[in-house]
Order: structure tokens, then sequence, then C-alpha cells
């Protein structure tokens, strides 16, 4: 690798203690989050999105007339607010909105649908509030990434207006990792392997269907979506995950800004304190939403 920084993000990954208990997998990865700690200038805010836990961020100068709506990442299984609340607060900065991130329910506990009922609950929150439709953007990483899209075909079943953009990181969609890149990506890839997605896509289907549009977005109907982009590493197992995705967008016609970063490995964005590469991809993510929501 020629990127000294990401060379030593893999090895700060390399020499975690890796648990194999979901309680404990939770503790971890929420801890990590929290060590990157928080600017003194985010105000954050936590609230009930029409009964999911939520909380607002922002930062000085933000509009609050716009609004990212973000899904963490995890599997559907581990994340939370504090695993990612930097992220957030960070994608917010760069597009110059509000940013409102989810606590939805996960499983085991809570299993397929109930992502996608409360990302559609959240949603309904942020236009009852009074933000137009036209000035959100639903954001994610990782399963959170995949679940943009299955959030919004969702909210495109229940009638409601679409929003305006949406901007998946590394997202995983294929619940079957059927792609190439779980092969010729495993070596490259530090984090993401297709045993644990294949764990994490049966815990969290229960038994449902592994192509449900709403789990496995790629095989809905994208047509009527809004723009979207997705940005994905060149180093992640979940490489064809994006493919796929940009594909299925593509072919419905929907407009797709498919990045892919050399060198980068499974949502890099995490790293962004300390990654030159990780700001650059935000600051992209940023720009991404300012042209779509008019800030």
């Amino acid at each position: 690798m020629s990127d000294p920084e990401i060379t030593a993000i893999r090895a700060q990954i390399a020499d975690r203690t890796r648990a194999t208990e979901i309680p404990q997998m939770r503790r971890d990865y929420d801890a990590r989050g929290l060590d990157f700690g928080l600017p003194s200038d985010v105000k954050v805010e936590p609230l009930s999105a029409n009964g999911v836990k939520a909380e607002w961020t922002s930062t000085p100068g933000a509009d609050a007339s716009k609004v990212i709506l973000f899904l963490h990442g995890g599997g559907y299984v581990i994340g939370s607010l504090d695993s990612h609340r930097h992220l957030v607060a960070e994608c917010g900065r760069t597009a110059g909105v509000r940013t409102l991130a989810i606590d939805y329910r996960m499983a085991p506990e809570h299993p397929f649908p109930a992502a996608v009922e409360d990302t559609v609950a959240a949603y309904r929150f942020l236009l009852s509030s009074g933000v137009a439709a036209g000035k959100i953007c639903i954001a994610g990483d990782s399963a959170g990434g995949g679940l943009v899209v299955g959030g919004i075909l969702a909210i495109r079943d229940a009638g409601l207006p679409l929003p305006a953009c949406a901007w998946c990181i590394s997202p995983w969609v294929d619940m079957e990792a059927r792609g190439e890149s779980f092969t010729d990506r495993a070596a490259t890839d530090p984090t993401v392997q297709a045993p644990t997605i294949r764990f994490m896509a049966e815990t969290y289907l229960a038994g449902a269907d592994p192509r449900s549009a709403h789990a496995a977005p790629h095989y809905g109907d994208l047509r009527g979506l809004p723009p979207m982009m997705i940005q994905v590493g060149a180093c992640e197992t979940l490489l064809d995950d994006s493919i796929q995705l940009a594909r299925a967008a593509g072919i419905a016609d929907v407009a797709v800004d498919l990045q892919i970063w050399p060198e980068m490995i499974h949502v890099w964005h995490t790293y962004h304190t300390e990654l030159s590469a990780g700001k650059r991809a935000i600051a992209a993510g940023g720009a991404f939403v300012k042209s779509k929501l008019g800030v």
C-alpha cells in the first residue's frame, strides 16, 4: 500500500481482539466509535422520532431546513448512535445541514423488516416536522448503506414523497454474498469476510426471503428513485455489492455516481480524523448532498 495512513489503520485493525458473541461485539463497536471523540462545536439533541430512538446533530451554520437521515452500519446486528456519532456529525458538517441519526431496532431481537419499518417511521417524522422531502438526503454505511435504498423503496411503497438523494457508503445489498469480490478481495479486506456476512444475513433475515427488495434492494424496481452516490473501497469484499447496486440503478435510469476509491477499506470514512482519504470522501459526499438539496 502506498498510502501510509491507511497502512497505519490496517495495523490498528490487525491488533484488535475480535469478539464472537453479539453482546460483546456491540460493546466493542460502540467503544471504538466513542474513542474518536466529538468536536466541541457539535450539538447533539436526543429525541424520539415516531417512537424510534434518534438524535439530531448539528454544527455552526447548519441549515435547519435540510436534513441527512443517517442509517448506521453493523450488519443489522451491531452498531448504534454511539458507534457512528463522529461520522454522522462530520457528514452533516460537510453538507452544511442537520443530521438525524436513528437507532433502529436490530437482530436477533428484532429481525427484518424492523430496521426498514423504523427508517420509514423516522422519515415520516421528518415530513410531519415540516422538512420537505426534497430537502432530505438518506445516507448510511455498510448495512445502513443497503438500508438507504431498501428504505427508499419502502417509502415509495407507503405512498410518501421520495427524498432528494441517497448517499451509500460501502453498502451491503447482497444477502447471499455471491459477489466475486468475496473471493478476490478477501486477502485485502481487513474487516469483512463472507462467513461474517452470511452469519449476519441469517441473523437479520430470520428465514425471510434473501432477495426481498427491502433487504436486497438491487433486486427491486429502482425506477424513479432519486440520484444516488455510491462510495466503496477498492480493497473491499463488498466491492461487487456496490457494482451490482450501481448497475441496477443505471438500468433503471437512476442517476448514479459510483466511486471506487483506490487502496481504501470498508467504510474508511470512519477514520476521517486520521485518514486524509476519509476526509476527502466525506467532502465528496457532502458536495453531492449540497448539490441535490440546494444548500
